[in-house]
């Protein structure tokens, strides 16, 4: 039995996925057919320079199981791990739901989302995050 590890080739590691992503994907232009850029004066640089994306209720699920290839990390403290488990765990123990932590996230965050749209202002997480 060989010890030797085998490893995915080229086209596998760089292949096109053809999955919804939430970073568009760009085409780059070659740069004598691109018009001039506007610029701003220093004084005008605003937070936001593209559009807001509008989110619809398709949006708004949750991908539940399936392959996700966007990818974030979240430090969360010791405390806040220990209540995630522990959801998990209750989901699973009281309600026969079998969950892992990625999609207790992922629903969470379509619902405070969902809240978020409908409420604005008075919406749960701007209560929260306004520390009301």
């Amino acid at each position: 039995m060989s010890r030797r590890v085998t490893l995915p080739g080229a086209e596998e590691l760089f292949r096109q996925t053809t999955t919804l992503s939430a970073v568009p994907s760009v085409v780059p232009t070659p740069l004598e057919d691109q018009p001039e850029a506007p610029t701003l004066p220093a004084a005008k640089k605003s937070v936001r320079t593209t559009p807001r994306r509008r989110v619809n209720t398709f949006d708004r699920a949750p991908s539940g199981r399936e392959r996700h290839d966007e990818k974030i990390t979240v430090y969360l403290s010791p405390e806040e791990l220990y209540d995630l488990e522990q959801a998990r765990l209750a989901l699973r123990g009281d309600l026969g739901l079998a969950v892992d932590r990625g999609r207790i996230v992922r629903e969470s965050l379509a619902i405070i989302i969902a809240d978020l749209e409908a409420k604005g202002d008075q919406s749960i997480i701007a209560r929260r995050l306004r520390g009301r």
